[in-house]
């Protein structure tokens, strides 16, 4: 006799507890697709990948204007993502490459701006070669932006932004100042050059874009009639208030100050009065010194500048590439005919010093008022391509071509612009 297999009971559950285990199961579904989806959205903000520009800027609003032979794209600042917004606590601009990018054309030249020196006029003054001009700085751990004229004229509307410090500051700030001031109409803007204090104005924003010219940003008795011989230089490491009182009132401060020291290695140092002349100064360290003066500086910062009212920025070292055997160019002479950077990573030659780089460390880190450091002296390391070599002028004067064919004219301490320094102003706008 075949036995059948026993009949498993089935449990009839009641309706109510069937309901409540659904809703149970639908809530954990929706909790974790709540949790899945947080969680895409803080690693793409966090990471902050390259994503092709092209596609993130509709062609429908894409307005040139010829001006010259140099394609000006106008940003709809509308377009910019606040997810992918520039944060310099997590981006570290130094660390990343330069790429080759024919596309890009500069935002001015030397033509259309009518507001750059002869001496960064390199262009102008003769270079034909173009290249150096299409390397687009990408940093490995975020997004860039472009530089947005219009974006940092709304940043800058109501506001004085002033750059203060020797002649590779005023290269940065013609370099703004050409970056934005060409979609401003003719009759709403104004430049006003002096020796010491030179003001561009904005009057469709009521903004103004100045430069203040303090080399040492201490005082020193080369600051208004230049002393050429730097052994006759005299610094007065405590002294800033003569210079200072025309900063107090602005509203974005970019300090730099670094290629004056480093013309001796002992620097004549005072305390106190310039009355007794030469009398009582010290010869110290060009790095002792600068420490001296930028500690007087940040003292001053801290006793006398509202953070909710005035940014700080501090620009590090600018470059020098005097020396082509710190790239590996062993019959070079300075920076004379390099047409491309130095593709080595972390390149670091000697026109850098790191005991500087250390100095504005310490200092900042003691301060009160937070200072936000633009660090440019990584990425301009490599580009040995970008400065006014022999395209350029001495004593005021044009080099002739006999003076051009002779390297060691070359000007391996200034940047043509358009060029270098509008990587340090799309910077700059970012930290903005």
């Amino acid at each position: 006799m075949m036995m059948k297999p026993p009949r498993v009971g089935i449990v009839k559950l009641p309706l109510t507890t069937i309901i409540i285990t659904l809703c149970v199961l639908v809530f954990m579904a929706l909790l974790y697709a709540e949790k899945f989806s947080s969680f895409s959205s803080i690693s793409i903000i966090k990471l902050k990948p390259f994503c092709p520009r092209k596609s993130t800027e509709p062609k429908s609003n894409d307005k040139r204007v010829k001006e010259d032979e140099v394609g000006k794209e106008v940003v709809n600042a509308s377009w910019v993502d606040d997810r992918f917004e520039f944060d310099a606590e997590e981006c570290n601009v130094a660390n990343g490459k330069w790429v080759f990018n024919h596309s890009i054309k500069p935002l001015y030249s030397d033509i259309s701006c009518p507001y750059i020196e002869r001496q960064f006029s390199c262009v102008k003054n003769g270079r034909n070669d173009t290249d150096y001009m299409h390397w687009e700085w990408q940093p490995e751990d975020c997004n860039l932006p472009r530089f947005n004229p219009e974006l940092a004229l709304r940043k800058l509307q109501g506001k004085r932004l002033m750059f203060v410090g020797d002649s590779l500051q005023r290269n940065q700030w013609e370099s703004f100042v050409c970056l934005v001031e060409w979609i401003i109409p003719q009759d709403q803007k104004s430049m006003e050059r002096r020796n010491i204090h030179s003001v561009f104005k904005a009057m469709q924003y009521n903004a103004t874009i100045e430069f203040y010219w303090a080399p040492y940003i201490v005082e020193s008795n080369s600051d208004i009639d230049i002393i050429g011989d730097p052994k006759k230089r005299i610094i007065k490491v405590d002294a800033i208030m003569d210079r200072a009182k025309n900063w107090t009132a602005v509203d974005i401060l970019v300090f730099n100050t670094y290629v004056w020291w480093m013309s001796s290695a002992k620097i004549k140092s005072l305390w106190g009065s310039f009355a007794n002349g030469e009398e009582g100064y010290e010869e110290l360290d060009n790095s002792i010194a600068y420490k001296l003066a930028l500690k007087t500086w940040a003292n001053w910062v801290d006793s006398t500048i509202n953070p909710n009212k005035t940014k700080v920025f501090f620009t590090t070292m600018s470059p020098t590439h005097s020396r082509s055997e710190d790239w590996g160019n062993m019959e070079g002479v300075k920076c004379f005919n390099e047409t491309k950077p130095v593709r080595k990573k972390n390149h670091w030659g000697t026109g850098s010093n790191k005991d500087i780089m250390n100095v504005v460390s310490r200092v900042m880190k003691k301060m009160k008022v937070p200072v936000s450091v633009i660090n440019i002296t990584q990425i301009s390391e490599y580009r040995i391509d970008g400065h006014s070599s022999v395209y350029t002028e001495t004593g005021g004067k044009l080099l002739t071509e006999e003076e051009r064919a002779n390297p060691q004219n070359a000007d391996c301490i200034h940047w043509c612009l358009p060029g270098i320094p509008d990587t340090w102003n799309q910077i700059l706008l970012a930290m903005l």
